[in-house]
């Protein structure tokens, strides 16, 4: 139950927030809608249409915040380039994760950008949506949205005219939700907020390039991968698991969630290191390890990643930054309640 005391905090906190981006919109009128439509995004308003958010902010009509979307002049570039700082302030620590996902927003119909039939992890089926890919910054002070892109398919870029018609610029080309993960994370490490490690799932976790990326920019990862994953010294993941024996499995959190700890048991392997990204000259300054977590209730479900990390770090850490991957989706969760 939130306390009037809570309630009294959050709406100051959204205040700042408010102050913080305020000035990316030129006109008084322009910010108040601003407030209107973040307020009623977060209220508890059953469909987020114009016509029901002008009627939570107690306005007549829902023209002021159509025109605040589509033909008032403002960045969002900019606007997240703000939240960046103002989350580095709030939530900043040294060993924070960056943690990419995407996620699906089902659609009735064809105009919304970037919508067509494609899988959608959020409903676990093929549906019609759109795809957003997003990044969250979490630490122990909490977790935060931080970035997205929306991931256009070949059948937009490829129709000029559609994406016009959907006001997509016309230098937008098709990118792949790998290649907008690694725009987005190099924009983090660019951005005040400080980053020690990155997570994701599987789907960027194999892709070698985003690894590399990681690694070139001297950032450890902790990155979900398939039971199939190649990596230096083993051809597939889980062979190197197969006859582990049971006190190489160590029960470990990886982090709180609804229902108090989330406990499974554990699995390291030292991986050979790589002397283009893992020395400074002859002297070893970062190790690669494969990990596994398996289920307690039911062994047979064994999830794996690749992990890339100082010398000093520990397996306990390397299962924190893995299970941190959780903070994006509960980030999703809180932004469908809202």
């Amino acid at each position: 139950m939130i306390t009037e005391y809570a309630a009294a905090q959050w709406d100051l906190e959204l205040d700042d927030l408010f102050l913080t981006i305020g000035h990316r919109f030129g006109r008084v009128e322009l910010r108040r809608r601003m407030r209107d439509y973040v307020r009623g995004l977060l209220a508890p308003v059953a469909r987020k249409n114009s016509w029901q958010l002008a009627e939570q902010a107690g306005l007549r009509t829902p023209d002021g915040l159509q025109h605040l979307l589509a033909g008032s002049k403002w960045e969002p570039d900019d606007i997240r380039d703000d939240l960046q700082q103002y989350v580095a302030g709030k939530l900043g620590e040294a060993g924070g994760v960056l943690i990419i996902d995407d996620t699906g927003f089902i659609k009735k119909g064809t105009t919304s950008a970037g919508v067509q039939r494609q899988y959608s992890g959020t409903a676990g089926r093929t549906e019609n949506c759109q795809i957003g890919v997003f990044a969250a910054y979490a630490s122990a002070r909490g977790r935060a949205l931080v970035d997205r892109e929306l991931y256009l398919p070949k059948s937009w870029t490829e129709d000029r005219e559609r994406c016009r018609t959907a006001r997509v610029p016309d230098e937008r080309e098709f990118a792949t939700k790998g290649e907008l993960a690694r725009h987005m994370v190099l924009r983090a490490f660019a951005s005040p907020l400080p980053i020690a490690w990155v997570t994701a799932d599987s789907a960027y976790g194999q892709d070698n390039r985003f690894r590399r990326l990681l690694e070139q920019s001297g950032v450890g990862y902790a990155l979900a991968v398939p039971k199939s994953q190649f990596s230096v010294g083993c051809s597939r993941i889980e062979g190197l698991f197969a006859q582990a024996p049971d006190e190489a499995w160590e029960e470990i959190s990886c982090g709180d969630g609804a229902k108090g700890p989330r406990v499974y048991h554990w699995a390291a392997v030292r991986l050979p290191a790589v002397a283009e990204f893992d020395y400074q000259g002859e002297v070893p300054h970062r190790m690669r390890w494969a990990l596994a977590r398996r289920s307690i209730s039911k062994p047979d479900e064994i999830a794996y990643y690749l992990a890339y990390a100082p010398l000093q770090a520990t397996v306990q850490e390397l299962v924190r930054v893995a299970g941190a991957r959780w903070a994006i989706e509960e980030c999703f969760v809180r932004h469908e309640a809202a």
